[in-house]
This record gives structure tokens, C-alpha cells and sequence, in this order.
């Protein structure tokens, strides 16, 4: 760890973070609204205010947006990126939107609701409007990926699977066991290795092949993951875990994995958020 950069304030909700690298901003989900930081100095240099239950951050550079995912009202809200106002609000989406992403390769947003519909809401990014919703059958989604190829991969906490959906015709084309891995959120694709990362709630990384579903590996990594992160330049999965720690795993192969996470939390389990202590922590090389 390079750096912390104290956010405060007495709301303790928080969930994604996005970095913008050319303009050297990162957007911090936080309740009610959406924390902008210098990358390099930690300087809030502004917020996005008036949201409810904001999870979710996307960033389309060539349109000038930003996006959130707005858990609390069923909404997206719409953005400039270089002003930071707010452009639009698309209502209604489905039951609790939480992960959002851009997919180039189709130029939609997709907008993955964890309530009871589970189901993906899919937007044009162009008249920002709402162009179909996909339903996948699913009990508590999580975060989404994609392999580039045409085929998306959203991780079910509650039934323990990946569903995987062709972007295009957004059809459902498959549902792939996790096991011995459980209650995946954190979900991270090496597309060059067709390779699927899903950080398991039961301190197991699921390393799937992206075409065949098989579960490859399962290394270890710390308690209560939420999110994950591939970086394809180290060739590192990130898992950032509720209780204290971050997991950082090195791709030695497609297959072969290792792992190094920081301590569990003491007593087991994860600790609740004190007001005024929530931190963003910056890694280094």
C-alpha cells in the first residue's frame, strides 16, 4: 500500500469504485452519492449528490457520460463526465440495479439487478434509453463481465452459478455450477486466456474456462469478497474483502494460480463500518 486517503462523513454505505486514468479521477460510490478524487493526491475535487442507494459506476469516455446504479429508486443516473452534473435520470429498472458496464464490442450498458427479478436491464448509451431486459432466472445477482466475443457472465450469489448470456440476441445461453466454490459477487474476465474469476464467499476464487464452464482452480483468498478486478498488463486478479483485506493472485497459468491474502479479521466474520473512518486505499507496483 502506497497511500489512504480518508473520505469521512456519517454515511457508511459504499460499494464500487471506477478510475478514470486519462483524466485521473476516481468515482467512489458512497450512499447517497458519488466521491471524485484526485488518484494521485486523494483531493476530493467534487461529488455527484442526490442518490439513492448508489452501487454501481460506469464511464464512456467517447460520449463524455458517467453512469450509477441506483439501488434504492429503481434508477440510472446519468452524468457528465468532465462537469459532473447530472444529465438524466432513466427510471424504472429492474429490482435493486447494482453492477454496471459498458460492453464495446456492442456498444450497450448493461445494468445487473440483484432484487427478486434477476434479471439485466440493457441501455442504449446513445438516447440513453432502456432497450430491453433480459431475464436470467437468477435469485441475488452480482457483478458482470465480458469475454469481447459476444457472450457476457453474471455471477448468483443465491444459487451458486454463472449465468452466461449471448450480448447480441441477449438470450440466456447457459448456467455453470461453481462448486466446491459458493455465493460468487466479484467477477473478473482475462480475455486473452478465456479465462472467468469469481470471488466466492467461501474463500475460494472459482478460475472457470470462459468457453467451456469448467471450473479450473480454486485458489484461496480472503473472507467476504465483493468485488474483483483482472489486470491483463501483471497478469494479477484483485478481490477486495470485507473483512479488512485485500487478495492479490498472480496467473501464473490459465490453470495455475497463486495466491497471497492479508490476515482474518478477528473473532471470524466481517466487523461493521465505524462512521468517519472510510478510507480509500491506493496499491502500488
Amino acid at each position: 500500500m502506497i497511500a489512504q486517503y480518508p473520505i469521512g462523513g456519517n454515511d457508511t454505505g459504499y460499494d464500487y469504485l471506477r478510475v478514470d486514468a486519462p483524466t485521473r479521477h476516481v468515482f467512489v460510490a458512497h450512499a447517497s452519492r458519488v466521491e471524485v478524487l484526485n488518484v494521485d493526491t486523494g483531493e476530493k475535487v467534487g461529488e455527484i449528490a442526490g442518490l439513492h442507494g448508489v452501487h454501481g459506476i460506469e464511464l464512456i469516455p467517447e460520449l463524455g457520460k458517467g453512469y450509477t446504479s441506483n439501488g434504492l429508486d429503481r434508477s440510472v443516473t446519468v452524468f457528465d463526465r468532465d462537469t459532473l452534473k447530472i444529465r438524466k435520470v432513466i427510471r424504472y429498472t429492474g429490482v435493486k440495479p447494482d453492477a454496471i458496464q459498458y460492453d464495446p464490442e456492442t456498444r450497450r450498458l448493461f445494468v445487473v439487478n440483484g432484487g427478486a427479478t434477476g434479471d439485466v436491464t440493457v441501455i442504449d448509451p446513445v438516447s440513453d434509453a432502456i432497450v430491453d431486459t433480459l431475464d436470467l432466472g437468477g435469485s441475488k445477482l452480482e457483478q458482470i463481465g465480458f469475454d469481447g466475443r459476444g457472450r457476457a457472465f453474471v455471477n448468483d450469489e443465491g444459487q451458486s452459478v454463472v449465468h452466461v448470456f449471448d450480448t447480441h440476441s441477449l438470450k440466456a445461453l447457459a448456467k455453470w455450477p461453481l462448486a466446491p466454490c459458493e455465493e460468487p459477487t466479484g467477477m473478473a474476465v482475462d480475455r486473452p486466456h478465456h479465462r472467468v474469476f469469481a470471488a466466492c464467499g467461501n474463500e475460494k476464487l472459482a478460475v472457470l474456462d470462459a468457453d467451456s464452464g469448467r471450473v479450473v482452480a480454486t485458489p484461496a483468498i480472503g473472507k467476504d469478497p465483493d468485488g474483483a478486478v483482472f489486470d491483463p498488463k501483471t497478469e494479477r486478479i484483485f478481490t477486495s474483502n470485507k473483512e479488512g483485506t485485500l487478495s492479490v493472485l498472480k496467473e501464473v497459468s490459465p490453470d495455475m494460480p497463486t495466491a497471497r491474502s492479508g490476515p482474518a479479521a478477528a473473532g471470524g466474520g466481517s466487523a461493521p463500518m465505524l462512521p468517519q473512518t472510510f478510507t480509500l486505499l491506493v496499491a502500488g507496483p
